[in-house]
């Protein structure tokens, strides 16, 4: 906390000269990457939504493939399968940014032009897929697929052991009840991971909107508010690839207007871990109500177990009897023979 303190203190000293400047007038801020804007403002506020929009479109494309790679690893592949593909990801994360987008440029770039084309002729009156398709791929659409690369060994690895950490107890009562593998899942492992996996997703949030090199070395830089993702006359400039392409060669006042613009994405950032905690926060209490309603939390007082037995669905009802049979070590086939020995 003394640290997250220091840093933010540091950012507001160096920012509040930028932050304070008239932008119209000052000479320092008339060339360069600060050019043309009246204030602090109106030049961060394309940035932010520069970061935003490549972020998303790297959740987007990344948060189901990483969520379905975790799911088969911790449910479906061989155990010798599963150890080499969790040993992969995880190696994923000890690739360099600059490797990454290398390889956006020489592979991604190359290979979407062709998908780029089909998008803007079929689904051009889309405002995503609007405009001029880029005959050399540095659009956001490449950008987006290479980070959502990155993002994924953070959250595949998170979600892998959520799900591996779900109770055994609930996946044999699902699958003793008659539940397809798929409907255990859905039933007993989702519900129980729910909160795990929205903070893995947060989190691999996080690390997009911090990445630097690979949308630098991609994406052909603008600074303005555009939503489309296949021209590369158009695209939004994020704040730490903005600030590592300028820094070099601007003066300390556009320096001061970089690192303001650094504080921006440290608030946006705070913000989004704000958000997370309160998410997980919520999500927590709605699976304590589940665990309770399958007889795995005993219940605070009469009146609320009978509220939940009310509301439960059956297979959460006939969980909790199962439930209650694999505890007490009861069989109740055993004893339907017993008192039915014709059958």
């Amino acid at each position: 906390m003394v640290i997250l303190a220091g840093v933010a203190l540091f950012l507001i000293i160096k920012a509040a000269p930028a932050i304070g400047a008239n932008w119209s007038t000052s000479q320092d801020l008339s060339g360069g990457t600060t050019h043309g804007f009246s204030s602090f403002w109106s030049y961060v506020g394309p940035l932010l939504w520069g970061t935003l929009w490549s972020s998303l479109i790297a959740l987007v494309l990344g948060a189901p493939v990483a969520i379905g790679i975790a799911l088969f690893i911790s449910h479906y592949a061989p155990r010798r399968l599963a150890g080499i593909l969790g040993y992969l990801v995880d190696l994923l994360a000890a690739v360099p940014s600059v490797v990454f987008g290398l390889w956006g440029i020489f592979v991604i770039r190359p290979f979407i032009i062709p998908f780029q084309d089909w998008l803007n002729q079929y689904l051009g009156w889309i405002p995503l897929f609007s405009g001029q398709a880029s005959r050399t791929g540095s659009t956001m659409l490449a950008g987006g697929i290479v980070v959502a690369v990155m993002i994924l060994p953070i959250i595949t690895s998170i979600s892998r052991e959520i799900f591996l950490q779900t109770p055994r107890l609930h996946e044999e009562a699902a699958l003793a009840l008659g539940s397809t593998k798929w409907e255990m899942i859905r039933l007993a492992v989702f519900p129980y991971a729910r909160s795990g996996v929205v903070s893995a997703v947060l989190l691999g949030l996080g690390r997009a909107m911090g990445e630097t090199m690979a949308i630098a070395m991609i994406v052909s830089p603008m600074i303005g508010f555009s939503v489309r993702i296949i021209t590369d006359t158009q695209n939004s400039q994020t704040i730490a690839a903005n600030a590592a392409l300028n820094f070099p060669e601007s003066n300390p006042l556009q320096r001061d207007a970089l690192i303001a613009t650094g504080l921006a994405l440290f608030v946006i950032s705070f913000g989004v871990n704000f958000v997370a905690r309160w998410i997980i926060a919520r999500t927590g209490g709605l699976s304590k109500r589940k665990l309770k309603a399958v007889g795995q939390l005993p219940p605070t007082d009469p009146t609320s177990a009978l509220t939940d037995d009310a509301t439960a669905s059956p297979l959460h009802v006939r969980s909790e009897i199962a439930a209650e049979d694999l505890e007490t070590g009861d069989d109740r086939s055993e004893l339907s023979l017993e008192e039915n020995p014709d059958r």
